[in-house]
């Protein structure tokens, strides 16, 4: 049983943002929705199964650290120019908890935009399959805004 992923809304900034997720190998191998798109702020979630899991069952780093840094990649890519795309530079991350079942919902924020960098905080939380709640990892990124070559 999976918790209930909220629906997908949908805008010009969403059309903008899936247009460039979904050219995102890795999101569709591992089937995370790009579930809401607002300036500044963008929801993701990574439902449980065995492509994101560590040999004890449980939600992988490396999922976990893919999904805050393309949650906080993506809210930067909300305040940058239309022609452009945005790479991460550098991000720092603290995992709080390993969680096994359920889902991952991450929130990626900008914390400060600019023309040459771009700084943005993500909140990985753990929903498990009864709504339940709990604190999975909290990243922070610099981005770099940079042509869009497709």
């Amino acid at each position: 049983m999976t918790p209930n992923i909220p629906p997908i809304e949908h805008s010009a900034l969403h059309q903008r943002v899936a247009v460039s997720f979904a050219r995102q190998g890795l999101m569709r191998h591992l089937q995370a929705p790009l579930v809401r798109v607002a300036p500044g702020e963008v929801e993701l979630w990574l439902p449980y199964s065995d492509r994101v899991t560590q040999q004890q069952d449980g939600f992988h780093g490396g999922a976990i650290g893919a999904l805050a840094d393309i949650a906080g990649g993506y809210a930067g890519l909300t305040v940058a120019p239309e022609d452009m795309e945005v790479t991460t530079a550098e991000f720092k991350i603290n995992f709080l908890g390993s969680r096994q079942g359920g889902a991952l919902r991450a929130v990626g924020r900008v914390v400060k935009p600019g023309r040459r960098l771009i700084v943005t905080s993500a909140e990985v939380t753990h929903v498990a399959d009864d709504g339940q709640t709990s604190a999975c990892a909290l990243m922070q990124q610099t981005l770099v805004p940079v042509p869009r070559t497709y």
